[in-house]
């Protein structure tokens, strides 16, 4: 997606050698044009799919995925992070590992909003390892819903995330691909 590309070429902040931090537009201060924009993209991509509800983790797949939600529409799903007193002991749950954080973190869904069938799109922010997808695949699973695919805004292509669910015959559709990140140059796979 051309549009995002250029705006994480212009806004885009690299820290190191593996890191891209675009929390200025997508996550932590979000351009609404531009993720109505992602949403309308992966409708394009999904659109065939029959998909019944959107999956994603809090926080920050929360608005991307609500606004990806209005083009199909469908009501949005997102797995809780740590155990929460309010939404009982009905859960999914998973452990997923964060990259940037280093720790592990319990997500849990509450039975009530997933069932048996459905189809679950994932839709999140970024991937690097895959773990988020991982964890709510697993949650997918565990209600016998079934995965139409993944959408993904931003994928770090030299972290094996993408690659390891594309090989195993998962569909997953990445708006940016980072290819590799060279003398404080962002690369993108073309």
């Amino acid at each position: 997606m051309q549009l995002l590309e250029q705006r994480i070429i212009e806004q885009g902040k690299i820290i190191g050698s593996d890191v891209v931090k675009v929390d200025m537009f997508l996550n932590h201060q979000m351009d609404v044009e531009l993720i109505c924009e992602i949403g309308k993209e992966f409708h394009r991509l999904f659109a065939s799919c029959n998909i019944d509800k959107i999956l994603t983790v809090e926080a920050s797949g929360i608005g991307i995925a609500c606004l990806t939600a209005q083009y199909f529409p469908v009501p949005v799903v997102f797995a809780k992070k740590g155990v929460h007193s309010n939404v009982g002991t009905k859960l999914f749950t998973s452990t997923v590992h964060s990259y940037t954080k280093n720790v592990d973190t319990v997500i849990g869904v509450s039975k009530d909003y997933i069932k048996e069938g459905e189809r679950i799109l994932i839709i999140d922010d970024f991937m690097a390892n895959g773990e988020a997808c991982k964890g709510m695949m697993e949650i997918i699973n565990q209600a016998g819903a079934v995965l139409a695919g993944i959408g993904i805004v931003v994928e770090k292509g030299f972290q094996p995330g993408g690659s390891k669910l594309r090989d195993s015959g998962i569909r997953v559709e990445s708006l940016a691909i980072i290819e590799s990140i060279d003398d404080g140059k962002i690369v993108f796979r073309k």
